[in-house]
């Protein structure tokens, strides 16, 4: 991963150094919370619910053994004994005292670490695949082109006051496992005729109130004009993105209103960059700068991983871990392993200060230093020998990070919701509770196979409910808590069908009708299903009716009876 330079300390520490004067003049009331409003939110600090949360920059998820303790004695000291890793390979605390925060921001920049720019209408943290550089299907590690494109956007003076917030994902694989299409700039690498590596553009995905995937605005982009063709989309954006009303300051909002004219204005941009370009190279990326910063994702020495290898077990929990929680990787004798955040008895992506300890361990003795955060709110070892699986499952399970899960209907997204949110109408995490108590036999997981469920508590779309191949959306309904269910999303990962929303499958539901129709969702597909056929697969063959017609058998079944006469009826 990237290494910090002298400068990369210098700045991070005076950063915090200038926040905790910012905040010292707020506790003083020389400061308004107007005025320190803007000051909290370009270092990561937001008012939430019940208290501050603070969300800290991952950039491409990938964190060391040392990060992750300082992240432990953040959560244990400061918190209340855990974080929460995002959609979007962030960090988030929930419960830090305000009037603490900048101990945190010292403590973080100890580490190399901050929460500048993951808040406000600025570029924001750059995200990845969790399996970058160790990927067989990797057309070119995506990594290197991150860091270029973080170093290049933090503190961009043209670009620190956008219309909206504005999110970027870059994929360097076959396989699209970063939602490329639901970003506001997807780049997916590939190579032309010529075997020369570029990327798809694809401009204007989002979520929220308007789904909608990016349009494919450049079909192959040289590597080279990277940096110039994002800025050519960035300055158009911010020259003719929506200011007036928040719904509609996103870039899918202007991509929609203007088409073909809007792509028509980017490449008008981008010719007129290059034609600045006196020399014709000096603002391309050169050979050199990416051979500089790709030197700083080597990979690790491996063989001083010392694990003495035992013989694999025979037990079934071994190999259903094997299964779902054990990926490939280029290099032979090797194995990426994701550790799951999902179990009974804990939100989906909250990890607490033992776990995150118990991380920085792992991370250490088997993964050559590295972990990193995934898309669907996990952990991934990326090195480990393949002979030490064995003994890193056992050490997995006493750590509590061995459910053979991943990619089942309990590996569930999930957004804090209503406990902590103040944007939220409804609660995720006791839904998501009870449908992983509903779920808890492997012989019924395994059997129903790979299902997204994403729970979002408001129609922001922080849990990617969207892209649930089961969906559900928090929504108030004269101040109570109601529940929309969508079925047939997919964020366009595992060679499954192309990214899009599900369908909405009819009114609201309470929470406690959730798991229900959760369940009678499932057994339309268990009924249904072709051989080998996947739940998305089968959702978008038959479309929303059948769900619909399960659905509303479970509210047929839950509604009170109002009279005898109701009843024999």
């Amino acid at each position: 991963m990237y290494a910090y330079t002298d400068f990369d300390r210098r700045f991070v520490r005076a950063r915090a150094a200038q926040y905790r004067d910012q905040l010292q003049r707020f506790l003083a009331g020389e400061l308004g919370a107007e005025e320190f409003k803007p000051l909290r939110l370009q270092n990561g600090w937001y008012v939430q619910r019940h208290a501050p949360m603070a969300r800290i920059a991952v950039p491409y998820g990938a964190l060391t053994p040392t990060k992750l303790r300082a992240l432990a004695d953040i959560a244990e000291h400061f918190d209340r004994g855990y974080a929460h890793v995002t959609t979007r390979q962030n960090v988030q605390f929930n419960w830090i005292p305000l009037d603490r925060s900048a101990d945190v921001m010292d403590l973080l920049a100890d580490v190399d670490m901050h929460g500048i720019q993951t808040s406000g209408n600025c570029v924001r943290n750059i995200t990845t695949d969790a399996f970058a550089g160790i990927a067989p299907d990797e057309v070119v590690d995506p990594r290197p082109f991150c860091e270029i494109l973080r170093q290049w956007s933090t503190l961009h003076p043209e670009f620190a006051f956008l219309p909206r917030k504005f999110k970027i994902a870059v994929s360097g694989a076959e396989e699209d496992r970063v939602a490329a299409g639901w970003y506001d700039i997807g780049l997916q690498a590939l190579r032309n005729a010529d075997g020369e590596v570029g990327f798809r553009v694809r401009v204007g995905g989002g979520m929220g109130r308007t789904p909608m995937i990016g349009t494919v605005v450049r079909a192959f982009l040289p590597w080279t004009e990277l940096l110039l063709y994002v800025e050519a989309i960035l300055r158009v954006y911010n020259s003719y993105g929506r200011r007036d009303n928040i719904w509609k300051a996103r870039i899918k909002i202007l991509v929609k209103a203007e088409g073909q004219r809007f792509i028509d204005a980017v490449e008008q941009e981008f010719a007129a960059i290059l034609h600045d370009d006196l020399d014709g190279v000096a603002h391309r990326l050169t050979s050199q700068e990416l051979a500089r910063v790709t030197a700083g994702f080597a990979p690790p020495p491996l063989a001083c991983m010392d694990v003495a290898p035992v013989p694999a077990p025979t037990s079934s929990a071994y190999t259903r871990w094997v299964q779902r929680n054990v990926r490939a990787h280029r290099v032979a004798g090797m194995r990426a392993v994701t550790l799951s955040l999902k179990r009974v008895g804990q939100a989906p992506g909250d990890v607490t200060t033992a776990q995150l300890r118990a991380a920085a361990d792992l991370g250490e003795r088997f993964s050559a230093g590295e972990v990193r955060i995934t898309h669907e709110q996990n952990l991934v070892l990326p090195w480990v020998r393949e002979d030490a699986l064995p003994v890193l499952w056992e050490a997995a399970r006493a750590a509590g990070f061995a459910s053979p899960n991943i990619g089942l209907l309990t590996d569930m997204i999930a957004c804090p919701g209503g406990d902590v949110c103040s944007l939220a109408n409804a609660r995720s995490l006791p839904i998501a509770a009870r449908i992983a108590e509903r779920w808890t036999d492997l012989d019924e997981l395994f059997d129903i196979g790979d299902l997204a469920l994403n729970i979002s508590g408001c129609i922001n779309s922080c849990g990617h409910h969207h892209s649930g191949h089961i969906g559900i959306l928090g929504v108030d309904k004269d101040g109570s808590e109601w529940y929309q269910v969508t079925v047939g999303g997919a964020d366009g990962s595992n060679a499954g069908p192309a990214a899009g929303p599900g369908r909405i499958i009819g009114p609201s539901f309470t929470a406690d009708e959730v798991p229900e129709v959760v369940e009678a969702l499932v057994a339309v597909y268990l009924a249904r299903r072709g051989a080998g056929e996947r739940f998305v697969d089968f959702a978008r063959r038959v479309g929303s009716e059948p769900f619909r017609a399960a659905a509303d058998a479970v509210r047929r079944a839950t509604a009170p009876v109002t009279s005898n006469e109701d009843a024999v009826a």
